[in-house]
């Protein structure tokens, strides 16, 4: 917690009346990074719509792992997994920051207005969790922006450090299960195996899960629902917490140290996209070769291996960030670079966008193909959604000031109706 005293709320007179960051205002950097991130991560969602959960952690347990699904499987796991949620996470710490330093600028109570925000996201969170999705990650986003908040007036060294202590928690806590688990007579270390695969939301077989999911949508929230509370409780306690938490405190650093809003120089961020992205990327190789090393052992995948990945993950997000900065840099105006920036200005609408044409997809109230797409086939899908996503922002964005869901969650932290319609 922050020794540093309260924010005091400047006197009445000079108070302007809360309301929103206008568009004209944004930061075309940070709007981009947020559509390319939330883009990215479909890659990896999409297993998570259209897979048994086995399936989305140890890949060789369910479908055909051969050929073409073993590459598709290979590029999404070394460019995709855990490196857009990551990037995402930085955003959303350091959006915490440009909120709070908007409304300090304006005399407005930044940290009651952040807890409102943070209230209605988690409250659409909460439904988009148990009504669609087991996979919403709004709901961790929304608690652990609770009580990283106490944090945002730190100085950035000291947010740094703090964020990656936190992050480094869960990886501690699997390396020691790992360790452990290689000292097991065989027996026990089939029971360590059941346990970590249903505290991950295995426990079911992919034939249960399938025929669920094909299933009424009754039947689905049925099943998600325990899981879900699980995940909200001890996942976030024991795991979640740690690594969003710790995340977004980073993000706050490099948004305060000037990196996400795109104010370092251009050498600078051609270091940190060669550096940190090299390294991050030999790293996430090393955990690849790992996998086959242990024979693909879903517990020492889990919790050996992965450690590759985790750390590897940390430092090849912030190469993908510095890339994005020096495609804002060179090509503002480039069609790549609207297209990011119209996708971060709606990426909470893109979303819950992508949930409902992922599960009208693969769910038994839509087309029913939960279970029955190769991981070649899923990126197909992706492929599309993005077509889907992409000119569908750009041409919203045309006509209206905010996506729609970015509307109703203004409306409400505000309080009062918002303006919607783009001015002639």
């Amino acid at each position: 917690m922050s020794n540093e005293p309260a924010e005091k709320p400047p006197a009445a007179p000079n108070v302007e009346r809360a309301k929103p960051t206008d568009p004209s205002d944004r930061i075309v950097a940070l709007d981009a990074l947020r559509g390319f991130a939330l883009l990215g991560i479909l890659v990896i969602n999409i297993w998570l719509f259209a897979l048994p959960t086995v399936a989305t952690f140890n890949p060789t347990l369910y479908g055909d792992f051969t050929g073409g699904n073993y590459v598709a499987w290979l590029i999404s796991h070394v460019f995709f997994e855990r490196k857009f949620v990551t990037l995402f996470t930085f955003m959303f710490g350091g959006g915490m920051v440009l909120f709070l330093e908007s409304k300090a600028r304006k005399g407005q109570p930044g940290r009651k207005l952040h807890l409102s925000r943070t209230f209605w996201l988690l409250v659409i969170g909460l439904g988009h969790a148990y009504l669609l999705w087991y996979g919403d990650i709004l709901v961790f986003y929304a608690l652990c922006g609770f009580i990283v908040v106490w944090v945002w007036r730190w100085r950035p060294v000291r947010q740094f450090i703090l964020g990656i202590v936190l992050f480094s928690i869960p990886s501690v806590l699997y390396l020691l299960m790992g360790m452990g688990y290689l000292f097991l007579p065989a027996e026990g270390r089939a029971e360590i195996e059941a346990e970590l695969l249903a505290a991950f939301g295995a426990e079911f077989s992919p034939e249960q899960e399938i025929e669920i999911y094909q299933g009424e949508w009754l039947d689905q929230v049925a099943h998600r629902t325990p899981v879900l509370f699980e995940y909200h409780t001890l996942g976030f306690l024991f795991e979640l917490f740690w690594m969003l938490g710790g995340l977004m405190i980073v993000g706050m650093s490099l948004y305060k140290w000037g990196v996400l809003s795109n104010q370092r120089s251009t050498r600078f961020y051609k270091r940190v996209l060669v550096g940190a992205g090299g390294v991050g990327l030999a790293l996430v190789l090393v955990g690849v070769w790992l996998r086959e090393v242990f024979a693909w052992e879903t517990v020492p995948v889990l919790t050996l291996a992965f450690q590759f990945n985790y750390w590897g993950s940390l430092l090849l997000a912030t190469g993908y960030l510095a890339g994005i900065m020096l495609l804002c840099r060179w090509l503002q105006d480039g069609l790549v670079v609207q297209a990011f920036t119209a996708v971060g200005r709606t990426a909470f609408t893109n979303y819950l966008l992508q949930t409902v044409i992922a599960t009208s997809i693969f769910y038994g109230h839509g087309l029913g193909l939960f279970g029955q797409l190769s991981l070649l086939e899923l990126l197909g899908v992706v492929v599309l959604i993005w077509a889907i996503q992409i000119p569908l922002s750009m041409w919203w964005l045309g006509r209206f000031r905010y996506g729609p869901v970015e509307w109703v969650w203004r409306t409400l932290t505000y309080g009062q109706r918002q303006p919607i319609r783009r001015e002639p």
